[in-house]
């Protein structure tokens, strides 16, 4: 990455409330289980404990999906998955002073409480940043080059995403990530898991992520999931992706 997108990434990040942002190697650690080299990372957006304010108003999405939902969704579910996970960390005596991620890359030496709260925390806060009232239709530049290298186009990598999130049986989410090799690959997992976890079955970072919990659509489109992840596209913040794409060289 030249200099000058370096800045500009770290201008826009702040415009959007990315939360804080580490310079290589100090969120390296995080990243030991996709066997980044020092060298491939500059800046990556990080997640801290704190439930960030929404950027939107919860009727913004709309008519994809509705301010109850949003409500319920932000103020509910992420809310305790938060407190939870503090909770945690006291009781388990994590260092909060580093971010999030760093946890993770080492979440099984804890308990299933901080397993399942760490991912649903950061999860969320990765979703509601992947969301706006002004969605692309579709990516352009060096991300759009990627998929459709990987993906063959990207029709052929939509359909492979929603096949993933109709696939996850019960909850879960539907992953983008970018691996060791920088490849794209498309993958899901179960409840709050991710794939910065070092149990994770595939590892990378992840670009974007579509949760697939009942709570994330029900009240709206109740048992048809499909239409959802057919919505999903409509409000997906393709330029926060590339600015993911963009921190890794």
């Amino acid at each position: 990455m030249k200099p000058s997108s370096r800045r500009k990434f770290l201008s826009d990040s702040t415009k959007i409330g990315l939360g804080s942002l580490l310079i290589s190697p100090t969120i390296v650690s995080a990243l030991n289980n996709t066997s980044f080299s020092k060298k491939d990372i500059y800046f990556l957006p990080t997640t801290g404990f704190k439930q960030e304010p929404l950027s939107y108003a919860y009727n913004a999405l709309e008519p994809y999906i509705d301010a109850l939902t949003m409500d319920i969704h932000y103020n509910k579910h992420a809310s305790a998955y938060c407190k939870n996970l503090n909770d945690a960390t006291i009781a388990e005596k994590v260092d909060v002073t580093k971010p999030v991620e760093d946890l993770l890359a080492t979440i099984s030496k804890y308990s299933a409480k901080m397993l399942n709260n760490a991912g649903g925390h950061y999860n969320h806060e990765l979703f509601w940043k992947l969301l706006s009232p002004k969605g692309e239709t579709k990516p352009t530049g060096t991300l759009l080059a990627a998929i459709e290298k990987d993906f063959s186009s990207f029709d052929s990598f939509k359909t492979k995403f929603a096949d993933a999130a109709k696939a996850r049986f019960g909850s879960g989410w539907a992953w983008l990530i970018i691996n060791s090799d920088k490849t794209l690959v498309i993958t899901s997992t179960p409840n709050q898991n991710n794939t910065l976890m070092d149990n994770a079955e595939v590892k990378g970072f992840p670009l974007l992520g579509l949760d697939v919990w009942e709570h994330a659509y029900y009240l709206h489109y109740q048992n048809k999931r499909a239409d959802y992840i057919d919505s999903f596209w409509k409000i997906l913040n393709w330029d926060y992706v590339q600015q993911r794409f963009d921190s890794i060289k």
